[in-house]
């Protein structure tokens, strides 16, 4: 029994339940698992009755709704129509423990009790009545515009995913795709007018697994939320691993997007959800630029990471209260920045993090920026401006600072060439060699003046003081010359790197770009920073120009700023400034990749006409063949029935007479209609068809199609008149519509007792037409290969005809703005659809 109408300590009673049937789609059995629950809660003796439920005449939904008690709905009208609503008034006088009330998210009729139906679900829940309901996950308010991309069609029904997530039970009503398709070809969900109309377009294959795939995550998450709140009301900290959690560590620092990127790796691979921490330090020492901040909060947009940011002193604390709080299962840290000699004092945070993480895994990550900050400044990035501005300072500075010390502190000689050494050592470290020699220029006048006899004099008397001040200028070159050896080493290894990873670019562009000279063109441009840049090709003793990228490209080689000979008949020429000379070992290889480019591009071109001709030779040979026959048959008919006429000898009565003339003109209407799609077809081939697009009705051009289609009797038609104009030039779809009901009659009349139907649907702002029968249908994979020419459904003997009809229809559709496709006919046959645009308001134009 449910406890419904218990009075709470402060006069109100209880609060009832919500329990909520979700499902993807319409069809998938969310009613019927409801009405379920109110059966097996009657037969357990609750006061159930039925509010409200939808049974869209499906037989076994109605079926259990046997037995239960039920309240009168409300009646309304509303336009001239009356519509049966929730009667929430008539509920609470009933005041029964369990109520079903379907369709959570349906908009009441104007002068409803409330504008919502979960509006009125959450008076009867106040009222102490436990509610069953159901609603789909298209109409969660979330997830409204996911689903319009996947289906192409806006929700307008919603209901706030809050009023979903405070339910006490939300259960998940699941159905594979193939199995709903089945139930909805049994005519188990929707009546059989609506069958394929839904079968081709919202209730395809892939638009229902993406839908069960949202409902499933949308679902999981509810879980999730869950579980926290359990945890929080029961003080659990320790880790769950109900589901895989990634916490990324962050600094603000260069290696942050490295980290990020990587997490989300992590995270993707595992299923899980990828959170980004920054942890700022208390005292605001370690923060981050607001630039910087932003851009890595765009990043983690962007992965589908949530960003937070804590504050703590200690920073392993911060990140490991963080984690667990999130029940965490892995974090992703950077390896340390630190040097080895500074890890000797502090270990840093990740080896922290490791020691206390206990069941969370730690992934440590490597990146350009850990190692020795040492080593970096003086390899990774070279001597930087900034660097040589603060040495020639210190070179000044230093020296100074040496002399006062060794001044007032009154030290011995030795300890005075050792500062000065020092002063040296660190001048070269920073600055490379010329601050270096001033610094030890510096440092030798100084000692030579205050420190050795004869005092304030730069004269040198002792052997020893000459040996000093020449070892002290050796160490400053010495040094010096390894510091600008590694700088320059350096240099030149990012200049390999760069030029590698352009060289990389080019090859990648003319590799998978379609058009690649124009393309790697445009990156040369782009990575010197130059006006234009053009590839030039020597033609009968002129420069043309084969291709080009910015503005006002050269189309002579001496005109350039820069010339890059590719052969003797090919140049790279460059506008914009003159570039330094180690530039053109990467435009040389940029030209040579920019030649390879115009090759592929020729050869490719070659290939394609190659290939026009050869399918024009094939199309001449299939045309030959096919019309061949086509033409003598129906030719050597006419000439058997006309020579019959003519023959004297013969005595024919007016029945045989008749006959002959029916053969004569039956014959000429087949070559005319042959006729007919061979110059349709010729039209097509090159592009001279014009429309005279206008809105019309599909009933009205399915009447005059059908009329000049033999055997037209047997096609049952329904297409109601009440459907939406479309855009169409009315004579070419009245050949379309004649060529596919004809092909359909030909080729699936006969195979089947079904006859050939006519149908049409209005979907997404389109009108679909259905000519539908039930013959052999279609091998597997041969859909686009029906519209071919010269096709006949991979049968291609004398007497199926040329094949010309679907290509002839594909052709006509598309130049009115449609489109046409094949499908399978439920239960067996080819159906084909025709899709034009429905008729915003009426359009008279013409499309070349």
């Amino acid at each position: 029994m449910d406890n419904v109408g218990q009075v709470a300590e402060e006069g109100k009673p209880r609060r009832g339940q919500l329990r909520i049937y979700l499902g993807a789609a319409p069809g998938v059995g969310k009613t019927y698992a409801m009405l379920g629950e109110a059966r097996r809660r009657a037969d357990r003796g609750t006061d159930v009755v039925v509010g409200l439920v939808e049974t869209y005449g499906r037989v076994k939904t109605a079926a259990m709704l046997d037995g239960l008690a039920a309240v009168p709905v409300a009646r309304l009208s509303y336009r001239g129509q009356e519509f049966a609503e929730l009667d929430t008034d008539a509920v609470l006088a009933r005041a029964p423990e369990v109520v079903v009330v379907d369709e959570l998210a349906h908009t009441n009729v104007p002068g409803s009790r409330n504008v919502k139906r979960w509006q009125d679900i959450e008076e009867l829940l106040e009222a102490g009545i436990t509610v069953l309901s159901t609603v789909n996950v298209q109409h969660l308010e979330s997830l409204n515009d996911v689903v319009e991309r996947i289906t192409g069609i806006r929700q307008r029904e919603t209901v706030p995913d809050e009023v979903v997530r405070n339910a006490e039970q939300v259960e998940l009503v699941d159905i594979t795709p193939e199995a709903l398709r089945r139930r909805l070809a049994h005519g188990n969900v929707y009546p059989a007018s609506k069958i394929d109309a839904a079968l081709s377009n919202y209730f395809r294959a892939g638009n229902l697994t993406a839908l069960r795939e949202l409902a499933l995550l949308w679902v999981a998450d509810q879980v999730d939320v869950a579980l926290q709140r359990y945890r929080q009301e029961k003080h659990i900290t320790d880790t769950w691993e109900a589901r895989e959690r990634v916490v990324v560590a962050i600094t603000g620092g260069p290696e942050s997007e490295t980290l990020i990127r990587r997490g989300s790796r992590i995270a993707t691979r595992a299923g899980g959800e990828l959170l980004v921490l920054h942890v700022l330090r208390g005292d605001g020492l370690a923060g981050v630029r607001p630039q910087t901040g932003l851009k890595l909060r765009k990043l983690a947009d962007d992965v589908g990471a949530s960003f937070h940011t804590v504050v703590g002193e200690d920073v392993p604390t911060a990140l490991l209260d963080f984690a667990r709080g999130a029940n965490a299962t892995q974090l992703v840290l950077g390896t340390s920045r630190r040097s080895r000699f500074a890890r000797l004092f502090d270990e840093g945070i990740g080896a922290s993090v490791v020691q206390r993480s206990g069941p969370i895994d730690v992934h440590m990550v490597t990146h350009a920026e850990s190692g020795s900050r040492l080593r970096q400044l003086l390899v990774s990035r070279g001597l930087a401006r900034t660097r040589t501005l603060l040495a020639w300072l210190l070179a000044v500075l230093l020296p100074a600072a040496t002399t006062y010390a060794g001044a007032t502190a009154d030290l011995i000689l030795s300890t005075d060439v050792v500062g000065y050494f020092l002063s040296v050592i660190v001048v070269v470290l920073i600055g490379g060699l010329w601050p270096a020699l001033f610094a030890a220029a510096c440092s030798v006048f100084a000692l030579t003046y205050f420190f050795t006899s004869p005092y304030q004099d730069v004269g040198i008397d002792s052997r020893q003081d000459v040996v000093t001040v020449v070892a002290m200028l050796i160490a400053a070159v010495t040094v010096a010359l390894v510091v600008d050896r590694a700088s320059h080493r350096a240099r030149q290894a990012a200049n390999a790197r760069t030029e590698a990873a352009l060289l990389a670019s080019y090859a990648r562009t003319v590799l998978t770009y379609e058009q690649p000279v124009d393309r790697l063109l445009e990156q040369v441009r782009e990575n010197f920073a130059l006006d234009a840049v053009s590839l030039l090709e020597r033609w009968d003793g002129h420069w043309r120009q084969v291709a080009a990228a910015g503005t006002a490209p050269c189309t002579n080689p001496d005109d350039a700023d820069v010339d890059v000979p590719v052969t003797a008949e090919v140049r790279l020429a460059l506008s914009g400034r003159p570039l330094p000379a180690e530039d053109r070992r990467v435009l040389e290889a940029a030209a040579g990749q920019a030649l390879l480019a115009l090759r592929q591009q020729r050869m490719a071109a070659e290939a394609a006409e190659a290939k026009r001709q050869a399918e024009a030779t094939e199309l001449r040979t299939a045309l030959l063949s096919a019309v061949g026959h086509d033409l003598r048959t129906p030719l050597t008919s006419i000439k058997a029935a006309v020579g019959s006429l003519r023959d004297t000898e013969l005595s024919l009565s007016a029945q045989d007479t008749d006959d002959l003339l029916a053969t004569v003109e039956e014959s000429a209407d087949h070559l005319s209609g042959l006729v007919d799609n061979l110059l349709d077809s010729s039209r097509l081939a090159t592009g001279t068809v014009r429309t005279q697009l206008r809105a019309v009705g599909f009933d009205d051009v399915v009447s005059r199609a059908l009329s000049s289609v033999d055997g037209a009797r047997a096609v049952v038609v329904d297409v109601d008149d009440r459907l939406p104009a479309v855009l169409a030039d009315p004579g070419l779809l009245e050949r379309v519509i004649a060529n596919v009901v004809d092909n359909a009659l030909r080729h699936g009349s006969g195979m089947g007792v079904d006859p050939v139907s006519v149908r049409a649907s209005e979907y997404a702002h389109h009108v679909e037409l259905r000519v539908a029968d039930h013959g052999k249908g279609l091998p597997k994979d041969a859909a686009d290969s029906a519209f071919a020419p010269f096709q006949r459904l991979g049968d291609r003997n004398a007497t199926a005809g040329v094949g010309l009809g679907l290509s002839v229809a594909k052709g006509f559709t598309e130049a009115m703005g449609g489109t046409i496709r094949a499908e399978d006919t439920p239960g067996g046959g080819l159906t084909i659809v025709i899709s034009l645009p429905a008729e915003e308001k009426s359009v008279t134009r013409e499309r070349a």
